[in-house]
């Protein structure tokens, strides 16, 4: 079988054009040519690769998308951004889908609402299961709709699989009933239930388009929710594999409804039917959903964009801050809300520093291929290509200087682009201040720390920052810093991988915060329940108001002089 026997339709893609044929399966949806050995794995001046032909059979495709909610004939082509070419014909819903989406997730969040916590416990530890047990299948499409390594896809595995771990185990203590002391100590009992929004909707991204379409969703249904969803437009297969892993552990089919299209079109329709909001993507959309939550008074979360800062003190292990910076200015070619775009490096060890880095990132290996051994893929898309080739030659001119890197590589795929260092960027530069979301990163010398603090708070943003150097002394001036989170000798994924700890931005990098417990109670409202016992708050009848007040008086100073009343 070569590549001439696969016509090229929209139930299927082929990576790049090698006529060798194919041999084997792999996963029971996807054929693959085991390219071990001549797969595209190199430096990234090295040309001619060879790339495998995978495509994604019509009846996976018509199994997947028979999870969206649609009743018109209507349908987008996904693409990869492997080859550019055609992945799949994907349903497009209607306003009218929406809104029966959302009739059939709220007669099921009712019933589900009421389930059993042991239930919803062994429903997602039996995901967290499934995830790992389907991996190399979820893989193969995180990599087919995205565009990113092999290494880069598992980390979505491992996160949904660690956030289903951490709700299950910590479902009963972060939402069971707690009590809470009375007005009158003694005669007032209050406790404080834990009470599920309703229906929350969850528009996802398409740059970690199984862990952002499935994780945020975990801890509302967890809290009693249901959920509307629509995934990206461009990596809708990803996302309807894992709500299918959803219903296999348990989870009722109507209590996760999937919807399809524009977002200007059925996000705005979600927005204008749920309960609660959670979107993830960029700082103007972010803006529009939360004005429109506010008109009617919905809560929301919003993670948004950043340009984010990494410091690199004098105290700080040459070699291992430029094995850090590659990994968080690189994963996932720089398509991640918390990749560093900006370093800032002491005066005393700049040079060095620098050397380091630009031999690392000349060493790296890129590929569009499904196996392992590479380490950056491609851009997603056109768009996000034009935007970093916009802003590299904008920098140049400007005076910035290209370490290495700077080239868009269309022998390695269609949006691929080397990952590039720059020197020299002034404030004129649009990469200055503007968030490039790309393998794109600007290094700067810093002479005392405190310069160091200021410059990492410059700008708009202040969603993930990093600081290389003795932990002590990082630890202090992360206090310092203005976002939401700060990684000591790391970039991102020390406090992204931390469950049990809050994760979202400040200022224009958004509202609310995902994981640990604060990830689960966005999704509830508390509600205090309070039962009095003998005498009423307001005074017995036998008492003048004016001797209940004298008899409070008295009550309020003995009160005050208690340790904890």
């Amino acid at each position: 079988m070569t590549i001439a026997d696969f016509p090229e339709s929209l139930a299927q893609v082929g990576f790049f054009v090698n006529s060798a044929p194919l041999n084997g399966t792999r996963s029971s949806f996807l054929h693959r040519r085991h390219t071990r050995g001549t797969l595209l794995a190199m430096p990234i001046a090295v040309e001619s690769p060879t790339i495998a032909v995978v495509p994604v059979s019509a009846a996976r495709i018509a199994e997947l998308t028979s999870q969206i909610r649609t009743t018109i004939r209507e349908s987008r082509t996904t693409i990869s951004p492997l080859n550019g070419k055609p992945v799949a014909d994907i349903p497009v819903s209607s306003v009218a889908d929406v809104q029966s989406a959302f009739d059939a997730a709220r007669n099921a969040q009712i019933a589900w609402a009421r389930t059993p916590l042991r239930e919803r416990k062994n429903a997602l530890l039996k995901l967290h299961d499934l995830v790992l047990e389907h991996q190399d299948e979820l893989m193969d499409l995180i990599q087919i709709e995205s565009g990113k390594t092999r290494a880069h896809a598992f980390d979505e595995i491992a996160h949904v699989a660690l956030t289903a771990r951490f709700y299950a185990r910590r479902l009963r203590k972060q939402i069971k009933s707690k009590s809470r002391s009375g007005v009158l100590p003694g005669l007032t009992r209050v406790r404080v239930n834990v009470v599920p929004k309703g229906v929350v909707g969850i528009i996802s991204p398409w740059n970690y388009p199984l862990t952002m379409a499935i994780s945020d969703g975990i801890p509302a249904i967890a809290a009693g929710n249901a959920v509307v969803h629509k995934p990206d437009s461009q990596s809708p297969l990803i996302a309807l594999a894992g709500v299918e892993l959803l219903r296999k552990a348990g989870i009722p089919a109507d209590l996760w409804q999937v919807v399809s299209g524009a977002g200007s079109v059925i996000g705005t329709a979600i927005v204008e039917r749920a309960d609660y909001v959670c979107f993830t993507g960029s700082t103007a959309t972010g803006k529009i959903i939360a004005k429109q939550a506010a008109e009617r008074l919905i809560s929301c979360s919003l993670e948004l964009g950043g340009k984010n800062p990494m410091i690199v003190l004098d105290s700080a292990h040459i070699d291992k801050a430029a094995q850090g910076a590659v990994n968080a200015c690189f994963s996932s070619a720089g398509q991640l809300c918390v990749s560093i775009e900006r370093m800032y490096v002491a005066g005393a060890i700049y040079d060095e520093s620098k050397a380091a880095f630009v031999r690392r990132v000349k060493s790296m290996k890129l590929g569009a291929t499904l196996e392992w051994g590479t380490d950056m893929g491609s851009l997603v898309s056109q768009s996000q290509l034009e935007t970093i080739e916009k802003h590299v030659a904008d920098a140049e001119a400007n005076g910035a200087t290209i370490l290495t890197g700077g080239k868009a590589r269309p022998d390695l795929g269609p949006f691929f682009f080397e990952p590039t260092v720059l020197e020299g960027v002034t404030p004129a530069a649009e990469c200055f201040a503007e968030e490039t979301f790309g393998p794109l990163v600007s290094l700067y010398r810093f002479q005392s720390e405190d310069e160091a603090v200021a410059l990492a708070n410059q700008g708009e943003y202040g969603l993930n920052a990093s600081i290389f150097g003795h932990a002590g002394r990082a630890r202090e001036l992360a206090g310092r810093i203005k976002a939401g989170t700060v990684n000591i000798n790391e970039g991102f994924a020390a406090t992204f991988g931390s469950l049990d700890a809050p994760m979202g931005g400040m200022r224009q990098s958004g509202l609310g915060r995902r994981h640990g417990a604060e990830g689960i109670l966005r999704y509830t409202e508390p509600q205090s329940v309070a039962s009095q016992s003998l005498i009423p708050v307001s005074g017995p009848t036998f008492l003048s108001a004016k001797r209940y007040a004298a008899i409070m008086t008295f009550a309020l100073r003995f009160l005050r002089r208690t340790p904890r009343a």
